[in-house]
């Protein structure tokens, strides 16, 4: 009999559940639903948990149709990471909107926490007291939900990032249950220990009862029923951890890049755990056999949001692969700089309130320098993430490989390869977050290990750099100028 294993990705703008086929080693089937996004104020974005489940469950319903359930093996999970639910324990209904990762309501909050605690946080949980991640939300939530303190002191409150809302549902409410990478974006998580930290919910006033219990990434987490058949959930993980597995980022040194709506690069530093000081994230990247492996991780908020933005707010593009015919009809940007910070700058500046701009503009500037210059803010971003992962861990970085949306764009992948002077290895399954899903749960079942895992992984194409090495350290040089006018 065939064994299926089923990847479930539940993302910030869309859930997608892909049947991968163990004997051929790929994908075979794949469902997808759009998930909406709401901005009740300016810097606000909430989506609707329930709205997530039930497109959760339909596009596993129709994987389980294609694949016939009793060839599926397992279901492993990847997830948008910081995102926030509360939900009652007994009905398993959210009590209120998600707070999505994006979401910037609880800047003023950790504006205000002391550099005192936001050492203590640093130390703990390897991050940066930011809005980004899901304290100041958990936080806030209990703050600003009437029902929400009522039932965290009747026992009946869940908090939980989106993994652990999707499982207890999934599970019918016989699991309430994380994994290490994505308990580390909490804030409340002490990525030494592995342990919810005491101090740290004392002082975001969380209770320690309302949140799940931490598993490893290759966990068994419950199991679901299909019709007749009853299928594993094992196998779980954040989304750019999934994809840090998925691109056989498995030793010390290995480096990835997804091309999402933000730009998320991931620095394998093994068992060691590495503390940045450039700026960067210290996180869990995955826990595999008993062991931890970490990663340095350096997240800018805009990326292919800048050609979404292009494409719809401006109208530049009928289509965002549109972007690569466009920017390659000129041979530069003619002097024109984009510095995507629509909501503000992440990883290594961590500046909320800093905004986009173009700088360099003249008259002869065209919608095609634009684009271009839209397109090389991207790779930009990269290098300079790049920068501070070799400053940091004291490793080379040797080659960056990479996945995502945009990394469909030949132009912005050459340009990435050329603007860091390493190649750059385009896999010819891109979707990597999905993958690593896939892989982490055959690890869990039993039907790979980390080994063969990391052997699944084909290369499609090589972008080899330019040798005009000064010329694009030089544009280098002119993106962080801008960045700079940015932050004044």
């Amino acid at each position: 009999m065939r064994k299926y294993i089923i990847a479930l990705d539940a993302g910030t703008t869309s859930v997608r559940a892909m049947v991968f086929d163990l004997a051929a080693k790929q994908f075979i089937y794949t469902a997808q639903q759009e998930v909406g996004q709401t901005f009740p104020q300016s810097g606000w974005v909430e989506q609707d948990a329930s709205e997530i489940f039930f497109k959760a469950a339909y596009v596993l319903n129709s994987c389980r149709a294609a694949a016939g359930e009793g060839e599926i093996a397992g279901i492993g999970i990847a997830n948008q990471r910081e995102t926030v639910v509360l939900w009652d324990r007994e009905t398993g209904e959210p009590v209120a909107p998600a707070i999505v990762w994006q979401c910037r309501r609880t800047s003023e909050f950790c504006a205000s926490v002391p550099k005192g605690m936001r050492d203590v946080i640093r130390e703990k949980t390897g991050l940066p007291m930011d809005a980004y991640f899901s304290a100041s939300k958990i936080r806030w939530l209990l703050d600003h939900t009437p029902a929400a303190r009522e039932l965290a002191e009747r026992g009946r409150l869940c908090a939980g990032t989106v993994d652990s809302f999707l499982l207890f549902r999934l599970t019918e409410g016989k699991s309430f249950v994380t994994d290490h990478t994505n308990a580390s974006r909490t804030m409340l998580f002490n990525i030494h220990t592995l342990e919810w930290d005491g101090e740290l919910l004392d002082y975001f006033g969380i209770p320690r009862s309302i949140l799940p219990e931490v598993r490893s990434s290759d966990a068994r987490m419950g199991e679901m029923k299909l019709e007749s058949a009853i299928v594993s959930l094992a196998g779980c993980a954040g989304d750019q951890q999934a994809a840090l597995f998925g691109q056989s980022c498995t030793k010390q040194g290995d480096c990835k890049v997804t091309y999402g709506t933000g730009l998320f690069m991931l620095f394998h530093t093994g068992e060691r755990c590495v503390r940045s000081q450039s700026g960067l994230v210290t996180t869990v990247g995955y826990t595999l056999g008993g062991k931890t492996r970490y990663a340095l991780e350096g997240s800018a908020f805009n990326a292919g949001s800048g050609i979404q933005w292009l494409r719809d707010g401006l109208g530049f593009l009928s289509t965002s692969a549109e972007s690569e015919q466009v920017a390659s009809s000129v041979p530069d940007t003619g002097g024109v700089c984009f510095v995507p910070a629509f909501t503000g700058l992440g990883a290594p500046y961590w500046q909320s309130e800093c905004r986009g701009l173009f700088s360099g503009i003249t008259r002869g500037t065209t919608r095609a320098h634009l684009v271009r210059a839209v397109l090389e803010s991207i790779a930009y971003e990269a290098k300079e993430l790049a920068v501070c992962m070799e400053k940091d861990s004291g490793f080379h970085l040797a080659c960056l490989k990479c996945d995502g949306g945009a990394s469909a764009n030949d132009l912005l992948m050459q340009f990435q390869a050329d603007v860091l002077h390493i190649p750059v290895d385009r896999p010819k399954e891109r979707e990597s977050t999905a993958l690593g899903a896939a892989l982490l749960c055959a690890c869990s079942l039993g039907l790979a290990d980390e080994e063969a895992a990391s052997k699944l992984r084909i290369r499609e194409r090589l972008f080899t750099p330019s040798p005009e090495k000064e010329r694009f350290d030089a544009l280098y040089l002119g993106y962080l100028q801008a960045v700079r006018r940015a932050l004044l």
